[in-house]
């Protein structure tokens, strides 16, 4: 164990070692990825992930999130073997987007209610990203086209469903979190009566609460801004020092393998690392190339999160024992999933692009922040319902499933 330690610390001082060299032979390519990485940040990430790091600690402290958990535990635990409370998570994750999902679970996971197979389940799926950078950033802003936000809609959290679907084979040997005792009144009365014992529990006063939620949210959101640059950093450095022609070539070799355009092989690499600057070289890729491998190549990249969003959420449950090997094979298995039904969906969808005024209001220029505001907050609060909405429906599926299978067998 101590020589396979030491080789992997080896490993990295030589990793690190060659950045720092390539900083100092490429010191203006370094300082304008920098810059761009702070852009990306301070632009995108900040304004859409900050609001919603305050409010889920606010909401734990109220015992909100206990009080979600207690209605949606009927239906968790048979779809997704998780507790009630992910549905909370599910939801969260879905409309704030990476690594909203990944804070939460932590937290529930320091509060003991959720064990390390669940919590690892919970993260591989609804680790997402959220509806306005897939709207405002990716679709029109990368693509300027807003009517693919349905496709890549489709794609990105369709496939995110189905990872949980898959994930809740995961640890079949392990023991959930006891479920809470059905006795003590309706569904309703108990859901109230989790939210007042968590918040007794919790005792911090709301001045106290909203300092510290504000306090912890700037000290998360600082840590992805430095992790999005570094990875910006790093990946303008080794290309400019030409240390990914050989990546280049594998991906090259890949894409011609599946059909889609080895052109897009910049993009995947970028995407690799940083998922802004993958999306984006993607939009930006030649217009002769089709547009379905473009924006299967743009699911790909979303689903997967880069680099930079992994480190993340490792950063962020480095104080729990959830592994990360769960969390990155449902996101390579995610990448591929979205990529083709993509690929799968891109005729039949034709139809809604062409009726898209029908969705999203026409992006006005003369009024960026009314338009971007109709745009994005209903989609927002549409994916919150949708998402439980689409818990209820799988759970009613998976009803109705379990009583034909009974009387099938005879024991009704």
């Amino acid at each position: 164990m101590q020589k396979r330690n030491f080789t992997a610390a080896l490993l990295m001082a030589f990793v690190v070692i060659a950045i720092i060299l390539c900083l100092f032979a490429f010191p203006h390519d370094g300082l304008r990825a920098a810059l761009r990485g702070v852009s990306i940040w301070w632009d995108v990430l900040f304004p859409a992930l900050f609001p919603f790091f305050v409010i889920s600690e606010i909401m734990l402290g109220f015992g909100i999130v206990h009080f979600f958990g207690t209605l949606l535990d009927p239906m968790m635990r048979p779809v997704f073997r998780i507790p009630g409370i992910g549905g909370f998570v599910m939801a969260m994750g879905f409309a704030a987007g990476y690594p909203v999902a990944a804070k939460l679970t932590s937290q529930l996971w320091e509060q003991q209610l959720v064990n390390r197979e669940e919590g690892e389940r919970l993260v591989a799926f609804t680790t997402s990203s959220d509806p306005i950078f897939l709207i405002g950033a990716v679709s029109i802003g990368f693509f300027h086209d807003a009517s693919l936000a349905m496709i890549l809609a489709v794609a990105h959290y369709g496939g995110s469903l189905l990872i949980g679907l898959m994930m809740r084979f995961h640890g079949r040997k392990s023991l959930p979190t006891p479920q809470k005792s059905k006795s003590g009144g309706w569904i309703l009365q108990r859901a109230f009566n989790a939210m007042h014992t968590a918040r007794i529990q919790d005792g911090r006063s709301l001045g106290t609460l909203l300092s510290q939620s504000i306090k912890h949210s700037l000290n998360l959101i600082f840590v992805v801004g430095g992790l999005v640059v570094f990875f910006s950093v790093v990946l303008e450095v080794l290309t400019s020092a030409h240390v990914m022609n050989m990546i280049y070539v594998l991906i090259s070799s890949v894409l011609q393998l599946t059909g889609l355009p080895s052109e897009l092989s910049q993009a995947v690499m970028n995407g690799l690392f940083e998922v802004t600057l993958g999306a984006k070289a993607a939009g930006n890729a030649p217009a002769a190339l089709a547009l379905s491998s473009k924006v299967a190549i743009g699911a790909f990249i979303l689903s997967w999160g880069g680099m930079s969003v992994h480190a993340q959420i490792v950063s962020l449950l480095s104080h729990t024992n959830l592994r990360y090997l769960p969390f990155f094979v449902a996101r390579l298995i995610h990448a591929l999933l979205s990529a083709a039904i993509v690929l799968v969906i891109w005729e039949p969808m034709q139809a809604f692009r062409d009726a898209k005024a029908a969705f999203f209001p026409q992006y006005e220029p003369s009024s960026p922040v009314l338009s971007y505001l109709k745009l994005m907050l209903p989609v927002s609060v549409s994916v919150i319902f949708g998402a439980f909405t689409v818990i209820a429906g799988l759970f009613a599926a998976y009803s109705l499933l379990k009583l034909v299978y009974e009387k099938v067998g005879g024991t009704r």
